[in-house]
This record gives C-alpha cells, sequence and structure tokens, in this order.
C-alpha cells in the first residue's frame, strides 16, 4: 500500500505541473472567458481523477445552465463534479489562500464567499445572478459544510435565491462514495478535524474508489425556502435510491 501511495503522489504532482501548463498555454493561445476556465477545470479534474484511479458512474444528466446544489462530503466532490461537468464553484474563502488549489480555484472562476460576512453573502448572490445567463451552471454545496455521508444537512437558502428570483432551472445531484472491501463511505469523507494532507496520503492508499453522481431533472422554483427543502429531499432520496456498485 504504501508503494501504491508513493506512486500516486509522484504521478499527481506531475499531473499538477502539466495542469498550470495547460492553463498558461490557454492563455497565450487567447483571452480566458470565464466558460474557457470551465472548461479547463473540467479537464484538470478529469487528468487528477485518472491518476488518482478514481472512477465515477453519472446517473442522469448534467445541466448545461442554471443552478446546481449538492450534498458535500470531501474536497473530491469539487474535482469528481467539475471532471462530469464545466460549472462554477462557490467556495469558501479560506481556500482561495491555500497554496496551488487557491490559485486552481481563482483560475477556474470559482466564486469566493466569507461564511462570517453578510456583505460577502450578498456580493457572492449578485455574482452568482450574473452567471445565471452563462451557458454554464454555478455549483453550490447549500449543508455550508461537508459531512460523514450518515446524513444530508439542511440546505441553507440564501445563496439559492438568485436562481429563484430570475427563475433559472435548479438541478440536484446527490454524490456517494464507495469503497472496494466494503469499507464504508466515511472513510472517504473530508469532515470534523480530518487534516487535508494525512487525509490525501490515505486516500491515496485506497483501491477501488467510486464516486457515484445522480442527477435530478431541473426545475424551476419561485421560493427559494421551497426550493432549498425540495432540494434537499431529492438528494437524500436519490442517495438512498440503490446500491452503488464498485467496480
Amino acid at each position: 500500500m504504501t508503494w501504491r501511495r508513493l506512486r500516486r503522489a509522484v504521478a499527481l504532482a506531475f499531473v499538477l505541473l502539466l495542469i498550470v501548463f495547460d492553463f498558461w498555454w490557454m492563455r497565450l493561445r487567447g483571452r480566458m472567458t470565464l466558460e474557457r476556465r470551465a472548461l479547463w477545470l473540467q479537464r484538470a479534474s478529469q487528468r487528477v481523477l485518472r491518476c488518482l484511479r478514481v472512477r465515477v458512474q453519472i446517473d442522469g444528466r448534467p445541466p448545461a445552465r442554471g443552478l446546481v446544489v449538492a450534498n458535500h462530503l470531501s474536497y473530491f466532490d469539487i474535482l469528481i463534479i467539475s471532471a462530469a461537468m464545466p460549472c462554477f464553484f462557490v467556495s469558501k474563502k479560506e481556500i482561495e489562500g491555500w497554496p496551488y488549489f487557491g490559485w486552481a480555484a481563482r483560475a477556474s472562476g470559482s466564486i469566493f464567499l466569507d461564511r462570517q460576512s453578510i456583505r460577502s453573502a450578498r456580493a457572492v448572490a449578485h455574482e452568482i445572478a450574473d452567471r445565471m445567463h452563462l451557458p454554464v451552471p454555478v455549483m453550490l454545496f447549500p449543508e455550508g459544510t461537508s459531512t460523514d455521508g450518515t446524513e444530508v444537512l439542511r440546505f441553507h437558502s440564501r445563496l439559492i435565491d438568485p436562481a429563484t428570483k430570475l427563475g433559472a432551472p435548479i438541478t440536484a445531484v446527490a454524490i456517494r462514495y464507495a469503497v472496494a472491501g466494503g469499507v464504508a463511505e466515511r472513510e472517504l469523507c473530508y469532515y470534523g478535524k480530518a487534516v487535508f494532507l494525512p487525509h490525501t496520503w490515505k486516500v491515496m492508499g485506497v483501491e477501488g474508489f467510486t464516486a457515484q453522481l445522480s442527477f435530478g431533472e431541473p426545475r424551476i422554483y419561485s421560493d427559494r425556502h421551497a426550493a432549498a427543502e425540495q432540494t434537499q429531499a431529492e438528494v437524500v432520496a436519490m442517495r438512498e435510491m440503490r446500491p452503488l456498485a464498485v467496480k
């Protein structure tokens, strides 16, 4: 298992360098519009997942616009969802200062939220509203934190409001993880007091890591509270729908 981790760590370092090169090559070839940034992140995420041998199963159809809301299990959610569809993430402001990953988040067009600031929440809501007109969806984790997967927390409605006011489609997506050998989903989740590097090192040693994305149908909601309640219930139902097969 240690050799597996080392091989994947070396391969990951190479892939991360390739991702940086790809970004600057795209910039040299033309203006980096928001749409091109989202496509760059999709390609980068697919490369990282291949490197780490993470398989993704998709049920339903990823949307092409509007707002997407999902449960949140780990930072791997970002790679898995962006590999399935180009999108813009609403991320906590702390990520902006992370080495490498903060740069990648900024480069991909992420919207940063200071969860302690009402002013920041208002600015983010305005930015989400502006991006509702683009042919790339905005991705939001309305629980406000990641969990161990034993439950889906209440969805906060504040940042769902721009989509309901504009009549933009909202799509629910459920995320599930599974590991070969019957290892519990929570072993892959990044929650509580987990530390980034030790957690990543542990996941690198996992064999048979599979993630499933179940997309619901895009729906129009007129009320943000109803949208939050109904999409949260939809995510819970999709997570319980059928067992996740590990290939």
